[in-house]
């Protein structure tokens, strides 16, 4: 069945740890990033070719579809957790996915510890939880650049308005 091959690279928080502790031992830079990735757009996928960039292996952390609720309102996610990490898979810059049940992936970047923690250029160091995280074990925190006129809640908007992109 076409796609079976995309499902090692999604993996449990277990998984997900042994497979740092291996890119680790091999001498691979590990970078984590996170997010809903909703509808997957440009914007997205720019932002993961960059995190990728930083390192030799990208892992990607899912958030739950509860979570997404939390964050962006009850009428999301549009696309289930599992849909959502099964088309991050599929992206040659990603290395893994996880998917993670809390609002911010602290008990993530805590466990898995990543050389390089990459966020989009929408937050400010001092917003994120994470990067003190980070900073405890000498670990780095890059903001990307923001891709503006990019977002799910935008492409929702134009949607409902019937408009049409030019």
């Amino acid at each position: 069945m076409a796609g079976l091959e995309l499902a090692p690279k999604i993996m449990s928080f277990a998984d997900a740890a042994s497979y740092v502790q291996e890119a680790k031992r091999s001498g691979s830079k590990v970078v984590l990033t996170n997010g809903c990735f909703d509808l997957l757009h440009r914007g997205h996928v720019e932002y993961l070719e960059f995190a990728r960039q930083q390192g030799d292996v990208l892992l990607v952390a899912v958030n739950s579809d509860e979570s997404v609720r939390q964050l962006k309102g009850g009428n999301r996610p549009v696309n289930c957790a599992e849909d959502r990490m099964w088309v991050l898979a599929a992206l040659s810059s990603v290395s893994c996915v996880v998917p993670f049940e809390t609002l911010t992936p602290e008990p993530l970047v805590a466990l898995l510890q990543p050389d390089v923690y990459v966020k989009g250029g929408d937050y400010e160091l001092e917003q994120l939880p994470e990067s003190k995280i980070v900073a405890s074990y000498g670990g780095q925190v890059v903001l990307a650049r923001f891709v503006p006129g990019y977002s799910t809640t935008k492409i929702l908007q134009r949607a409902q308005q019937n408009e049409v992109v030019s």
